[in-house]
């Protein structure tokens, strides 16, 4: 062997030890020092973890009666993962899922396709990683030929689950205070990893309004996992661990049912009835509140609609129609989100300004029919004159001339349109601090503030809508000229002075602010708060629901503390003076017709009716009240939207429901025992947890047939509870009239 092969032998030798010995290290690196993470990798390649959703709790009256349960129902679910990985993106797994569902194909890909801005309902809301549910209603039939042919349908899983169901005892609907849910999205999955939150996984269902929104946390529960061993083709072979889900707990609320179905009742039969007489009345809301505690026994809303349509996936067409203006724009609570105009109810703020003023609570005020505001003329409803009277008689007849004329010399002491510095406004600060134009702290998403406009405002207000204004004031309204030039001269000499002095605090501002017109705008909720106010003693109670979360033996989980009251600050001997008038007004006021025929001295019932006018539509008809008006324990509100006079829609709508509440109508069935609240938390319905249905469980078993069964992909077959074609998670739009004139 010469030199040169010796050396070639040499370096070989060097080259073998130090691959060797790399190899050697390499070997000991993943046994030793990286062992344990390669053995979890290796056990995962055998095992799956399946995300068992917890059982939602149920939403309980103030009796335990179930206003929201769960229903069983066997599930069948898509992962849209599995099959995009396919070469044909699922399309043969799909057709066949059609052809056993019964549902065309065209559909069911509609279902699994995920939404998108332009991409119309049906679709999925949801994570594209999590099994997406197709239908929540299948024959046990069908759904054993899925999993009996599990090889031809990977990605695809059918279980018995837990739906939501709204059973509407007593007729309670209360669509939009129950609210909804809507699969957890993936932008909000993301946004929890850096967040500490538990209880979340890509299967859960969120609440996205109402008390489903409000009290999320306490009714979802925490989601269990199931590790399942599997086989070489996905195929479940046994459990290796599990870890159950834990139910969420029931929310007992201050709702009572019978109440609630009476003011739903109530509200449409006022609403039929405005119809009869040739008004619109296309929408309607009753507050029920205690007003004592705030606690709200009634929240009622129409036009309303029927919430399971979000159970198994909503069409494109049932959603346009949740939100469209021609079937009323349901979604909307009108009693927490609508804005209009209150009329005459507003007159207890009035007066209390006034009095502050100093004006004398016990003076006496003429009525004329009309009263001068600067050179236009301000006139009661249908122009009537009273005489002279003090303030008690103003409410009972509601007298809109007193209140022209106090607004009026307030105006023009703070300086009319050349103000002074810091002008006092003394209706505007009174009204704010009977809560109106901010938001009442109940505890339900979306609520609105209302609108308190002052000179501020104003001045903000003609910023935005400056230009408007002028482009109509130099180009007219040639289309109404044509069929109204009158009216159409009119809107432009407003529209040129709006263009110009918009901005200012004018005497007519003043005027309509003290009877609840102009640019006024309040909830039915704010009024019902601000009459609990009066009917109290002068305590502005915070409205709430949630009384207390309670496990399914009926222990309780946590009590939901009241909410401190707000002192008001009016003078005590004005609320006394107030409430005496008020209870005068179904006597022998604006309201006496409405409550004739009632038990006035079994149930003396004290109140405002309220006929605010808006620009282009019919009326908007308020009653609010309180009772017993000697000791009170309720406040009661109802709005009939283009219904008439307050008097002639509302006020019926609010007899009824005293009548329901009390045992005064025809059944003689009081909703209420003795007009009194229950004292102590109700147990909630036998069942398993809430769940409803033939005696099955909410997962399957681990079986052969019906077990569940992990993608050979690796995603896992979990399963929802709900289906697809949730809408976005956006607050729905809240309402408002925009007010001209004149109140009763």
């Amino acid at each position: 062997m010469n030199a040169r092969t010796h050396f070639r032998l040499v370096v070989l030798y060097v080259l073998v030890g130090a691959l060797l010995l790399v190899l050697m290290g390499r070997l000991w690196t993943m046994q030793v020092l990286d062992g344990e993470h390669y053995r979890q990798v290796a056990a995962q390649n055998r095992t799956r973890d399946i995300v068992v959703p917890a059982i939602r709790g149920m939403i309980l009256d103030d009796k335990g009666r179930p206003l929201v349960r769960n229903r069983t129902a066997l599930v069948v679910s898509v992962d849209r993962t599995t099959l995009m990985r396919q070469k044909d993106r699922g399309e043969a797994v799909l057709k066949r899922l059609a052809g056993v569902l019964g549902i065309g194909y065209d559909e069911l890909q509609k279902r699994i396709r995920l939404c998108a801005p332009g991409i119309k309902r049906p679709c999925w809301p949801g994570s594209p990683f999590q099994p997406i549910p197709v239908d929540d209603r299948v024959d046990p039939k069908r759904a054993l030929q899925i999993m009996e042919r599990q090889e031809e349908f990977p990605g695809v899983t059918a279980q018995f689950q837990a739906v939501r169901e709204y059973p509407e005892p007593e007729g309670a609907n209360a669509a939009q205070t129950l609210g909804y849910l809507q699969p957890i999205t993936q932008e909000e999955l993301d946004k929890r990893k850096g967040i500490r939150v538990t209880g979340y996984s890509g299967v859960d269902l969120v609440g996205r309004d109402g008390l489903e929104a409000a009290y999320d946390a306490d009714l979802r529960g925490s989601p269990g996992v199931r590790r399942v061993l599997v086989d070489s083709q996905g195929r479940v072979t046994g459990t290796a661990s599990e870890q159950a889900a834990e139910p969420g707990g029931h929310l007992v609320t201050s709702i009572d049912a019978k109440v609630q179905g009476a003011a739903e009742r109530a509200l449409r039969n006022a609403m039929k009835s405005a119809r009869s007489q040739g008004h619109p009345a296309d929408a309607a809301a009753a507050v029920v509140l205690d007003v004592q505690t705030g606690k709200v026994v009634a929240l009622a809303s129409l036009p309303t609609y029927d919430p399971s349509v979000w159970t198994g996936g909503i069409s494109q067409e049932k959603y346009d129609a949740l939100l469209g203006k021609k079937q009323g724009e349901p979604l909307i609570s009108r009693a927490t989100q609508g804005q209009f105009a209150p009329g005459s109810t507003f007159k207890i703020s009035s007066t209390a300004a006034a009095v502050a003023d100093g004006y004398p609570l016990n003076g006496i005020y003429p009525c004329p029919g009309s009263y001068n505001v600067g050179s236009r003329a301000f006139r009661n409803f249908e122009g009537q004159a009273h005489g002279d009277m003090d303030l008690h008689r103003a409410l009972v007849v509601s007298c809109d001339t007193i209140f022209y004329k106090f607004a009026y010399e307030e105006w023009l002491r703070d300086g009319g349109t050349k103000p002074r510095a810091n002008p006092k406004d003394p209706m505007v600060a009174m009204a704010r601090k009977w809560g109106f134009g901010s938001r009442t702290g109940i505890d339900l998403p979306g609520e609105s503030t209302g609108r308190i406009p002052d000179r501020g405002w104003k001045r903000r207000y003609w910023e935005a809508t400056r230009d408007a204004d002028c482009k109509a004031a130099k180009q007219g309204y040639p289309n109404l000229e044509r069929t109204d030039p009158g009216r159409a001269a009119y809107l432009k000499a407003i529209a040129a002075e709006n263009c110009t002095e918009g901005y200012v605090w004018r005497a007519g501002d003043a005027a309509n602010f003290s009877v609840g017109q102009g640019d006024v705008l309040v909830t039915p909720l704010q009024l019902a708060r601000a009459y609990a106010a009066v009917a109290n003693g002068g305590r502005l109670v915070t409205p709430h629901l949630g009384v207390a979360v309670v496990r399914s033996d009926g222990s309780v989980v946590r009590r939901i503390p009241t909410p401190p009251a707000k002192k008001l600050d009016v003078d005590t001997k004005v609320l006394d003076y107030m409430r005496k008038a008020l209870a005068d007004v179904t006597k022998e006021g604006t309201a006496a017709g409405a409550f004739s025929g009632f038990d006035l001295k079994k149930l003396p019932v004290a109140g405002k009716t309220g006929t605010a006018e808006v620009y282009g539509k019919d009326d908007t008809s308020w009653f609010a009240s309180f009772a017993p008006a000697d000791k009170p324990r309720f406040a009661v509100v109802a709005m009939i939207s283009q219904g008439g006079t307050g008097a002639s829609a509302a006020a019926p709508a609010v007899r009824e429901i005293y009548e329901a509440i009390y045992g005064l109508g025809k059944d003689g069935k009081p909703a209420l025992d003795n007009g009194e609240l229950p004292k102590d938390l109700p147990k909630p319905p036998a069942g398993s947890g809430g769940v409803i249905g033939a005696g099955t469980d909410t997962t399957t078993e681990e079986s052969s047939n019906a077990s569940p069964s992990a993608s050979p992909g690796g995603a896992p077959n979990t399963v929802l509870t709900q289906g697809p074609g949730m809408p976005p998670s956006t607050a729905p739009r809240q309402e408002s009239d925009a007010p001209t004139r004149t109140t009763r």
